[in-house]
């Protein structure tokens, strides 16, 4: 199988700091998997309710990191293959999955793989990775690698803001701004339910897929100052940061967490599924 694109537009892609920044995750192998947080045991049940797929179907897993998203659907019995760039995340995910003989971890871009001849799936996935792959590539390559009725799944772990969020993400907003590295747009964002909807869009205005389904889940989880610091090490944006700017900002969050009675903050998470069938 071939892919062509429109090179321009590649070129303005590959130059991006998007693509800089997607290899910076090989650099928290050995964290990824316990300071990310799980995904919610709903997601999977509503992933296979939509999709109509059971074990022990072929799935492709694009971006499968340390195996965050890969164990839970290879406990259920489904043959999966699983991509990633960074080696030192591949060996990670085949030590982890290392049980599973129908699972297999290959160490590629989903750009630069190509497939056995006559391969197809039932499923192409991608959890908290989508975003870092070729726009010029990836709605046609996985239309391509589907099998006749098959599914495109995407989601994405991000922040959330939902009403009544801890305070402490407002005061530690004054840190990044002083360092430099504020956030964009007003604060605070828009709770996760009224936050665009932007993946649906894509997948339509991609020609290869319609959507079938979409679901929102938000849930929170307490941190230490040490589990939260340890969990930005796995930012892209954070791995990235330069040195002083990193010591200043985790001090900030030891001197703020450490006056509060338990320590601790709590963070929101919020997770779209995105469901699209092959056209």
């Amino acid at each position: 199988m071939q892919v062509t694109a429109a090179l321009p537009h590649r070129q303005n892609w590959i130059m991006s700091r998007d693509l800089r920044l997607r290899a910076t995750f090989n650099r928290a192998a050995a964290s990824y998997q316990d300071a990310r947080p799980d995904y919610p045991d709903e997601l999977y049940s509503d992933l296979l309710a939509i999709t109509g797929v059971t074990p022990p179907a072929h799935l492709l897993e694009v971006g499968c990191g340390p195996g965050k998203a890969t164990l839970p659907l290879a406990r259920m019995g489904f043959r999966i293959t699983a991509i990633e760039l960074g080696d030192a995340l591949a060996v990670e995910a085949r030590h982890r999955l290392t049980g599973f003989p129908d699972v297999s971890v290959i160490t590629s871009s989903f750009e630069g793989w190509e497939p056995p001849a006559g391969a197809d799936f039932d499923l192409l996935y991608a959890a908290t990775a989508w975003k870092w792959v070729d726009p010029e590539v990836k709605y046609a390559k996985a239309a391509a690698l589907l099998a006749p009725g098959g599914h495109l799944a995407v989601w994405n772990a991000d922040h959330a803001m939902p009403a009544g969020f801890d305070p402490f993400f407002t005061e530690i907003q004054k840190v990044y701004e002083e360092i430099g590295e504020g956030h964009d747009g007003p604060w605070p964002p828009p709770p996760p339910e009224d936050q665009p909807d932007t993946m649906a869009a894509e997948f339509e205005a991609s020609g290869h897929f319609t959507v079938v389904g979409k679901k929102l889940y938000v849930w929170a989880l307490r941190y230490t100052a040490d589990e939260y610091i340890a969990l930005l090490n796995t930012f892209s944006g954070h791995i990235a940061m330069e040195p002083a700017k990193n010591e200043h900002l985790y001090r900030e969050i030891r001197r703020r967490l450490a006056a509060r009675p338990d320590g601790r903050l709590t963070r929101h998470w919020s997770v779209v599924l995105t469901i699209g069938r092959r056209l």
